[in-house]
């Protein structure tokens, strides 16, 4: 399913139970949010968007415990379930989409190399999360992570409101 179908998709589950919806972005820096707004009409549903890139914004901005971040690190699913439930919790939303990782070039450990990235998202209380690695350019990482993160909330409101 192309890209454009996921944000209608999703804009129309949104509509559909009513919801209210948040981001918070790490190393897609906004692409996210800016793939949300591509859609006419999501200002009724899209709160807002935080881009949370270091760890000190993540714990300053929404909430999360930093203690999530020291234990786990930063690029984990851990962590972006804890900022996905941070966030929607922060701008009080039903549901809620983050990515953390590692877009490259450089950057990268083996245990957590270039292109991987972490997806969270938060469907009415309940938190889910999945770690991905990407090829590509720094760009097509980012752009990739943030077609991901779309993809992978509609598939968790499908469940959560089935």
């Amino acid at each position: 399913m192309a890209v454009e179908n996921y944000e209608n998709k999703l804009y129309n589950l949104l509509k559909k139970n009513n919801w209210k919806l948040s981001t918070a972005e790490s190393c897609t820096g906004g692409l996210v949010a800016a793939s949300v707004v591509n859609i006419s009409g999501i200002s009724e549903f899209f709160e807002e968007g935080f881009i949370t890139y270091s760890s000190r914004a993540k714990v300053k901005r929404i909430g999360v415990n930093p203690d999530v971040i020291e234990k786990y690190g930063v690029v984990s699913n851990e962590t972006a379930e804890a900022m996905a439930i941070a966030t929607a919790n922060t701008a009080n939303s039903d549901c809620s989409i983050s990515t953390t990782g590692v877009a490259g070039p450089n950057g990268g450990t083996r245990e957590v190399p270039v292109g991987c990235v972490c997806i969270g998202c938060s469907v009415k209380g309940k938190a889910f999360s999945t770690r991905k690695l990407f090829k590509g350019t720094r760009q097509e990482i980012r752009q990739q992570a943030a077609e991901e993160a779309i993809k992978y909330l509609v598939e968790k409101i499908e469940e959560v409101s089935a």
